[in-house]
């Protein structure tokens, strides 16, 4: 069985000191606590069970915490691979979806498309210049048409640059690209898509770089299979157990995409993540090792 989670949060270093973990009521808030510190301790935890009461998992257990989670999974991606093929299945202990376990997951990708026009003087030729602000701006429009929300996929125009000053007409823009999908198969037409993109305006070229990043945590008949025992084995001792599907990614998505189960948002409830008030909530603590420890005892 692999255990997976990651050691980065998106706060920059020393956030945590400015903002101090405390808790409030039945919520304990702290930088990365929810996103996910305290889910690496929920794990460990879970072996500490195992190590103490002498009783022993149904599989043997590797627990892997990559460190660039955050950024993409970059360098961390194939030593997901890697240890997933060995398993028979997957928990990822990302935080959970109001107490739900996630059973699907969309994929991702990024893009920049980059115009680069002719520069003039805005007020003495403006006729021999050629925008490569207007060109990206109609170039955004086709990007806008690629989102379909029957089939869940989004296409999110997020960081727009270009230009200089005021009088000139703008050699240079580009745009960055976030795309969410729940297929491969529709994965590769948006990257066709964005990657086969044409100028309007012959004198203006146009480069794109960038693509697929994570492909989507399908919701496949073993991952079924996977939750309803996970779903029965909480309601062994009262515990009522959802499932959602969500458009953000994790490094499960990689695991997904090789045939393997994988439940995700085995962490511990809460809210907040990637703010300064994010939380979990201190009553699901012992619902939640309760449940890892069966099903790594489960046949």
């Amino acid at each position: 069985v692999l255990l997976l989670g990651h050691t980065d949060t998106v706060h920059p270093v020393g956030t945590s000191f400015e903002n101090p973990t405390r808790i409030d009521g039945n919520k304990f808030y702290g930088c990365g606590i929810f996103d996910m510190k305290a889910n690496i301790i929920l794990m460990l935890e879970a072996l500490r069970y195992f190590a103490e009461s002498g009783e022993k998992p149904s599989r043997p257990i590797t627990i892997l915490l990559s460190c660039d989670e955050e950024v993409g999974s970059y360098t961390g991606r194939k030593l997901v691979e890697a240890e997933a093929v060995k398993s028979e299945f997957c928990l990822v202990f990302e935080p959970s979806a109001a107490g739900r376990i996630k059973t699907g997951r969309k994929g991702t990708g990024m893009f920049v498309v980059k115009a680069r026009g002719v520069p003039a003087h805005a007020g003495l030729e403006p006729e021999k210049g050629a925008s490569a602000i207007l060109e990206l701006a109609r170039q955004i429009e086709k990007i806008h048409t690629l989102n379909n929300s029957e089939i869940g996929t989004t296409a999110n125009v997020c960081v727009i640059k270009g230009g200089t000053t005021s009088n000139v007409i703008p050699e240079n823009a580009e745009c960055s690209v976030d795309v969410r999908f729940s297929t491969m198969q529709e994965a590769a037409r948006i990257e066709a898509e964005v990657k086969n993109l044409t100028p309007l305006d012959s004198r203006v070229t146009l480069q794109v770089i960038g693509g697929i990043n994570r492909p989507p945590m399908e919701r496949t008949d073993s991952v079924i299979a996977l939750y309803n025992k996970a779903k029965g084995l909480a309601a062994g001792f009262g515990y009522e157990l959802g499932e959602t599907q969500v458009g953000g990614a994790s490094d499960g998505n990689f695991v997904g995409a090789l045939g393997v189960p994988v439940l995700d948002g085995l962490g511990i409830s809460g809210n907040g993540a990637h703010t300064l008030y994010e939380h979990i909530l201190l009553d699901d603590i012992a619902n939640r090792a309760t449940l890892v420890t069966m099903m790594l005892k489960a046949e």
